[in-house]
């Protein structure tokens, strides 16, 4: 069943108030404080109900819940892991860092879904989200230490399995992701595999890229050539 959203949105700014106002937790303390949210929180709701859908399913919402905690769980370990890796390395007198840019191939496609994939990224120490590619949907993440790049990737994959279930997205966290391509690598695979949908698509595009080296490096040798010849 779909609920209006504003009188949602007002119940949850209702909500939110009590955690921003801190009330102690007694009976007639969270019940004044929760009638005070709602007469806020509704108007305000109302007013700017054109900023969301018109209805939501609650029930779905509901059905999301448990994987909204395992995303913040897997997110809140990830950012404690982060934190000491970052404090080793910079603590460490051989400084062992080298930076490296990754273009990681996205399975969620909602902006919503997009957005707290990225801010996640960011906020994590030791990595920030650089730029979305809308034409092949993926992120450029930039990592202080990039020489394990599978290992950078593997708790955004994590996050983006739960935010599939959470965001009701049209795949699932079973379908395989595409391939991520570290920096000096070819563009062009990972839209090649976009397009195909298959690993078949993101060998050609590793194919054309391939072939692209080839032709500037034989573009290079009637130069080197004639500069030898001087």
């Amino acid at each position: 069943m779909k609920w209006r959203a504003w009188p949602v949105a007002g119940v949850g700014f209702a909500v939110l108030w009590i955690f921003v106002r801190g009330v102690a937790l007694e009976p007639a303390a969270l019940v004044g404080q929760f009638l005070f949210g709602l007469a806020v929180g509704l108007p305000v709701a109302f007013v700017f109900r054109r900023l969301y859908a018109k209805r939501v399913d609650l029930s779905r919402g509901v059905r999301a819940l448990p994987y909204v905690g395992l995303y913040l769980a897997a997110f809140s370990w990830e950012i404690v892991r982060a934190n000491v890796d970052v404090a080793y390395r910079v603590l460490s007198p051989g400084m062992p860092i080298e930076p490296e840019v990754i273009l990681v191939p996205l399975r969620v496609e909602t902006d919503l879904a997009i957005t707290t994939i990225a801010n996640s990224i960011t906020i994590t120490p030791g990595t920030v989200t650089l730029d979305y590619d809308e034409e092949t949907n993926a992120l450029y993440v930039h990592a202080v230490d990039g020489r394990d790049p599978e290992a950078i990737v593997a708790p955004i994959r994590t996050w983006e399995d739960y935010a599939l279930s959470v965001f009701d997205e049209e795949r699932s966290p079973g379908d395989p992701a595409r391939e991520i391509v570290v920096s000096g690598g070819e563009h062009d695979a990972v839209r090649g595999g976009r397009e195909s949908a298959g690993s078949d698509g993101e060998s050609d595009g590793g194919e054309l890229g391939a072939a692209r080296d080839g032709d500037r490096t034989k573009s290079r040798e009637p130069e080197r050539r004639g500069i030898d010849d001087e």
